[in-house]
């Protein structure tokens, strides 16, 4: 397998910043690795919120992880500031590829980069449906940025 190349901020359309906290730090004195994985959920639900396109309640769709990964190319640590990337890099009838650059503070390469896939699932039964419009929409205006 090749080794995954570090992106720049420009790979990513779409920013939000999360504060590291204290807590988030590890014995080696950086950030514990499972903490990269809340912030691509972060990062992904808070911009599905803003689009109008998630209610926890009421959505008739729910998107499910179905596969993660993440590549870590130097350290975070508290009390940095955390800069989260989001790009689409696939659409499917019924799932989604997300990607993720997390930037420490001002730096211009990724700290880390990693990715999800969610599938959507009807909320009643948990089977696959199609992407409901308006979702497809808020996700077509993350993809098409060059890697």
């Amino acid at each position: 397998m090749a080794k995954p190349r570090r992106e720049g901020r420009s790979a990513y359309p779409y920013f939000r910043g999360i504060t590291t906290r204290w807590m988030d730090n590890d014995v080696y004195a950086h950030v514990n690795n499972v903490v990269y994985y809340s912030w691509f959920d972060t990062v992904v639900n808070g911009y599905l919120l803003e689009q109008g396109v998630l209610d926890f309640k009421a959505s008739p769709a729910l998107g499910l992880v179905v596969e993660t990964g993440c590549n870590y190319f130097s350290s975070i640590a508290f009390p940095d500031v955390v800069h989260a990337g989001l790009r689409v890099a696939h659409i499917g009838q019924s799932s989604v590829r997300y990607e993720v650059g997390l930037f420490a503070n001002d730096e211009e390469e990724a700290a880390a980069q990693g990715h999800f896939v969610h599938v959507y699932v009807d909320r009643e039964t948990r089977r696959p449906m199609p992407l409901p419009a308006a979702l497809r929409n808020a996700l077509d205006a993350l993809s098409g940025v060059p890697a």
